[in-house]
């Protein structure tokens, strides 16, 4: 799959995640959602009225490609808690091309629900859970994932 990140500054990043990669970056996610105080997320129904429903399309307004038009193959991740208690995402590309996002706790649920909806279309039949995994609950989110 292909996440695309568009900015407020019309600046869009394209990242590859694969289905291995998604499948071991997941519980690493869920561990940090489970230190978010919003509610867990869920999948967007059709049926659902929000503004969270995912259904406006990507703007393509001639954006600019800091990190090229070829999308970077996350093979790599790190999630840390930075200076101003965010999470930050870091996805690598064998140690060449690397994007950080942070992620607040609207944010982090946003991507995952994402991720979830992406995985499904995809057919993956990945089992993405909202549970943490026993080995990672109460440990700090300061490792590297993958």
């Amino acid at each position: 799959m292909v996440l695309r990140i568009g900015t407020s500054a019309n600046e869009e990043i394209r990242i590859f995640i694969t289905r291995r990669f998604l499948r071991e970056i997941w519980p690493h996610l869920t561990a940090a959602l489970a230190g978010q105080p919003a509610p867990m997320p869920r999948i967007v129904t059709a049926e659902d009225n929000t503004a969270a429903s995912f259904e406006q399309a990507f703007s393509e307004d001639n954006p600019t490609y800091p990190l090229g038009a070829n999308p970077l193959l996350a093979t790599e991740a790190a999630l840390v808690t930075n200076e101003e208690n965010l999470l930050q995402l870091t996805l690598r590309e064998g140690r060449e091309r690397s994007f950080s996002l942070k992620l607040n706790d609207e944010l982090l649920h946003a991507l995952c629900v994402m991720l979830r909806a992406a995985n499904e279309n995809a057919g993956w039949d990945l089992t993405l859970e909202y549970t943490t995994p026993p080995t990672l609950a109460g440990s700090p989110a300061k490792a590297l994932l993958h």
